[in-house]
This record gives C-alpha cells, structure tokens and sequence, in this order.
C-alpha cells in the first residue's frame, strides 16, 4: 500500500502538473470505484484544480466550488500520467481524469478491488473522512507519547493505525521499528521515555529519508515505481536475508495478509518472536532464539 513517502511524492508530481488546470471529463471504467453518489462525479467538470491535500494514506484533489476528490489507492492502486491520452491497460483502469495537459489514470492490480473514489463537498464532508491520524511531523513529542500509549497495543499495530498516527502503513513502520531498534510486539504502555523519544526520531528520520530517495528517483518525472518492496529497505521484505546492520537474518511473522519483518539481534535481543501459523505448528520444537 502507497504509504506517506509515496503519497507525498504523487502530490508533487501533481501539483505541477494539474494545479490551475480544468479538468475535461472524468471516466469511470470500473463503476465499483466510485463509492459516492451525490454530488455526481459529473460535477467537477470544467472546474479548476485549486488545491491537493493528503489525507493519511489518501490522496485528496481540491476543485472550485468547494468539490474534493479523494483516492484512496489501497494496496494495489496507482496513479498514471500521460500527456498523449491514458496508456493504461483497460482490464487495470479504473478511472481517467482527462486536463487540458494530459490524462490521470487510476489503476488496480489484482482481483481483490479495494481503491476507491469519493466526491464530496465542504470541508465538513471531507473533513468526516479523516481517519484522525496526527502529523508525525508537526506533533509534539508530548502529543507523540498520548497518541502512541491512547491503548496499550503493540507498537506495530499502534504505528499503523490510521486512528492514531497519519500515512503509516506495514512497510514503513518495519524500517521505523527496525532503526529505532524496538520489538515489533513491544507493547506500548511499556515503552519508557527514552525509548518514545527515540521511536519519534526513528518516524522522522525514516520517513523524510525515503521521502527524498523516492522524490530523487522520480526526479522531474510522474512516479511510476510505487511499490512496498525495494531493494534499499532493512527488513521490510527481506525474510531469511542478512540485517545490513548485524549480518542477522532477517525474521517474520505472518498473519492474514500482511507480515512483519524484524532483525531479533537488533530489535529482540535475540528472540524469536512467536509466528502464528509456523509457531502453532511446531509447538515445542519452535526454536526461541537464533
């Protein structure tokens, strides 16, 4: 699922490609996408482009009259540009958003099809569909710590809960753990405040630095290379290969379908931590340390 760094890069190449334009015509290919009714998203039609917002994971799209289109991608959706019509493939295109400068396409990979489009009016109506995440970047360490202990959970289900801090999602909060060099199943009324202090930091300096890595990759171009998996990443992804801190392997836990990776040198102190279905199955001849 784009996270924060993704969706703050989509906004930029946005920006200087749509803001003051009018869009033409919107296209829905997939009318399971379009989750509102009023207004009709025929709406926005001739309208200018006057503002982008991102609202957690989704990307929010500001038009005059006070219309807003939020996407919300999901796991698997994407966002296109292309200056000569849509390129898509029609069997991924759910929606194309036609400017004078060129086509926004929307597309999801696979059967499962969560992305989503609202068009609402007002900021009341947009402001209803904010999670209530905090900014990361613009809270207080104090307003960190009440966020992060509101519930005693563990610190990766507390990370990314959209409820509780904004644009976070399974990939980033495996590097953020991992830098700050925290348990994934810590819990978070038992962090100390050092340890809080040093999670804050690890948020920030985690996300700003795949901010600029993917916004230098892009570079002057429409992102196109959005993906949970990336080679540079320390343990997101990375089951059974070395930590490029200590050399461990890496480890997971897997449920429904998502996983969480972790370093147990780094992040354990050497324990393996419990996998749902591996763990169960083995019983005791689950090893409890590397």
């Amino acid at each position: 699922m784009p996270e924060l760094p993704d969706i703050v890069c989509y906004l930029e190449a946005l920006d200087r490609r749509i803001v003051g334009d009018r869009i033409k015509r919107v296209s829905i290919a997939n009318p399971f996408v379009l989750r509102t009714a009023v207004p009709p998203i025929d709406a926005v039609t001739g309208l200018a482009v006057v503002a982008l917002r991102r609202i957690g994971k989704r990307i929010v799209l500001g038009f005059e009259k006070d219309y807003w289109l939020v996407i919300h991608l999901m796991v698997a959706g994407r966002l296109h540009w292309s200056s000569n019509g849509s390129k898509a493939p029609r069997s991924l295109r759910l929606a194309d958003f036609e400017f004078s400068r060129g086509v926004l396409t929307l597309t999801e990979a696979g059967t499962k099809k969560r992305a989503s489009i609202h068009l609402v009016q007002g900021e009341t109506n947009l402001s209803a569909m904010d999670p209530g995440g905090i900014d990361v970047f613009a809270c207080t360490d104090g307003e960190f710590s009440a966020r992060l202990t509101e519930r005693n959970a563990t610190l990766k289900r507390a990370l990314t809960d959209p409820h509780l801090f904004s644009g976070i999602g399974n990939a980033y909060s495996d590097e953020i753990l991992h830098h700050a060099r925290l348990s994934p199943v810590q819990l978070t009324q038992k962090l100390d405040p050092p340890e809080t202090a040093r999670l804050l930091q690890s948020v920030r300096t985690v996300l700003s630095a795949w901010t600029e890595r993917l916004r230098a990759e892009a570079g002057a171009e429409f992102p196109e290379r959005i993906t949970a998996f990336r080679p540079e990443m320390a343990v997101h992804g990375k089951f059974g290969k070395p930590c490029p801190v200590c050399g461990a392997k890496v480890q997971r836990i897997r449920y429904a379908d998502n996983e969480t990776n972790y370093c147990p040198k780094c992040q354990t102190g050497g324990r393996l931590l419990a996998d749902r279905s591996l763990s169960r199955l083995l019983k005791d001849d689950w090893p409890k340390s590397v």
